[in-house]
């Protein structure tokens, strides 16, 4: 009989959308490396986390939130709630790229905050460091789809618990990972090295 279905973290999904690999390093191997543009998330985060006073809506930061209709479970960075409707809000250090890996995670938010609270949430928002700007994300059905697509693709990468192929492409450049991914190393199995040869086909 099988065991109960994987409750799937958020940040794995963003992970996933930008690369597999990545996903699989972060969430199956354990392995994770700093750069300048992850201490600098690490501080945007912290500010965020803070927060600060002025008018507006209500606002609640470090939202623990979960979806038990697809399995996936994670924190908001801000969830603001304007005429009672949630709105999650992810914060990153940098730029913003419309249709990018941020808009997986911040759609996933949202279906979270619609399950928990029984109410619609038709848009999240990515507020880039970058610009120092909010982008507006509309949780439509082909975004819902992706989202649902993205968490069954990280289950099944978890389960299998295999590390899949680099992709060695511009993803790399910027990646905190690259020391452990080493997407320029050759993949050719060494398995072969510790086969032994049949007797009568070695050279003299």
């Amino acid at each position: 009989m099988a065991g109960p279905r994987r409750s799937i973290p958020i940040s794995a999904l963003e992970h996933h959308a930008y690369c597999p690999r990545q996903a699989a390093l972060i969430h199956v191997e354990g392995y994770f490396d700093r750069s300048v543009d992850t201490v600098r998330g690490d501080l945007a985060h912290a500010a965020v986390d803070r927060g600060g006073s002025g008018a507006g809506p209500r606002t609640v930061r470090s939202l623990p939130v979960w979806n038990e209709r697809i399995g996936l479970h994670g924190v908001c960075d801000v969830v603001e709630f304007g005429d009672g409707a949630p709105m999650p809000i992810e914060h990153k250090s940098g730029a913003y790229r419309r249709g990018g890996p941020a808009d997986v995670q911040v759609a996933a938010q949202a279906m979270c905050l619609q399950e928990m609270f029984d109410l619609d949430v038709p848009v999240g928002i990515v507020f880039s460091g970058r610009d120092r700007r909010r982008h507006e994300v509309a949780v439509d059905h082909d975004l819902v789809r992706r989202v649902e697509h993205t968490t069954r693709a990280v289950r099944d990468l978890l389960e299998r618990a295999e590390l899949p192929a680099p992709v060695q492409d511009s993803r790399c450049r910027r990646c905190s990972l690259r020391p452990g991914c080493l997407p320029e190393a050759p993949m050719t199995s060494v398995a072969d090295l510790f086969v032994p040869r049949p007797l009568g086909t070695w050279d003299d």
